[in-house]
């Protein structure tokens, strides 16, 4: 028969195991701290009001009334109010694309994805994700700025929709230029002679 080579084990010394476990949470700990101090931020959303319906898809246009503000509070930027002559043909606020690149920073296209018609946020947007070290030129956001956005989403349209309301809008504004041009006479009625020099 053969004999099994057997090895003297030494008995483990008390409070060794406690230590070595407590050693490896220690560097399991340091590891993910250092992992989240490394790792971007995110866009920090509070929400004041929900909303309704869908998320807005990539092909989808969002129109917003926002504020933009630094961290300190001081305004930056703000949207504009819609002139009386486009009301009731496009939505309150700054229309954005869904799928426009490089249009817009990225801290705001990140949040813009999870809005709702009729919702109203806080956006928090780390510099990272804002413009960095190198704010557009002559713009009063200093370099490495967080920025602080309130927003409230009036509609979320279809582009083909926005396009149509822009191509109506254009022939509206067309056929008012042109009875502007005329002295505001109508047209004659057929079988009438015309006038040659008349705009037609």
């Amino acid at each position: 028969m053969t004999e099994i080579t057997r090895v003297p084990l030494r008995p483990i010394a008390k409070g060794s195991l406690t230590r070595l476990w407590l050693g490896v949470a220690a560097a399991v700990a340091l590891a993910g701290g250092l992992a989240w101090a490394a790792a971007p931020h995110g866009v920090e959303v509070k929400v004041l009001a929900e909303g309704t319906g869908a998320a807005p898809g990539p092909d989808d246009v969002v129109f917003v009334k926002y504020v933009g503000k630094l961290a300190s509070g001081e305004e930056f930027d703000r949207s504009r109010p819609l002139p009386p002559q486009l009301q009731g043909f496009i939505p309150e606020g700054m229309p954005v694309e869904m799928n426009q690149k490089g249009g817009m920073i990225a801290g705001f296209e990140e949040a813009l994805k999870d809005v709702r018609k009729g919702g109203r946020y806080v956006w928090h947007i780390p510099a990272d994700k804002a413009y960095g070290a190198t704010p557009p030129p002559g713009a009063p956001i200093p370099p490495n700025a967080d920025l602080v956005f309130d927003i409230e989403v009036t509609d979320i349209l279809t582009r083909p929709d926005v396009e149509r309301r822009a191509m109506m809008l254009q022939q509206m504004m067309q056929q008012q230029q042109q009875q502007q041009q005329g002295g505001g006479q109508t047209a004659p009625q057929s079988g009438a002679p015309r006038d040659p020099g008349a705009p037609q």
